[in-house]
């Protein structure tokens, strides 16, 4: 991972929750379940080779090339490094979007 900040300021948050999750319901077993959850999560959104995954979802078979790689490392800089296609959103969406809600049920019962 090229940026070890990102990865650092994700996980002191997810810190942050798992100790509210702790305080507002004194659940051992909760406080695991979302750590679980949010380092998947984690590794799921920062860990990806995004060299390889950042181009339309048509390509995803096909190797990244050379060439393709060092364009892609010439133009990265900040937030410009993730450009948004709408299948990668929609893809998103549906799995964070389903494991948060079962992660609210679980931890709201």
């Amino acid at each position: 991972m090229a940026n070890d900040a990102a990865l650092r300021s994700a996980i002191v948050g997810l810190a942050v929750i798992i100790v509210l999750v702790g305080i507002f319901t004194l659940s051992l077993k909760k406080m695991v379940i979302t750590y679980a959850f949010g380092m998947v999560g984690i590794a799921g959104k920062l860990l990806p080779d995004w060299d390889f995954f950042d181009c339309e979802y048509s390509r995803w078979c096909y190797p990244v090339t050379a060439e393709e790689r060092a364009a892609l490392l010439a133009r990265r800089c900040g937030l410009k490094r993730y450009r948004i296609y709408t299948m990668r959103v929609i893809i998103y969406t549906t799995i964070y979007g389903f494991g948060l809600f079962k992660w609210w049920t679980f931890i709201s019962s």
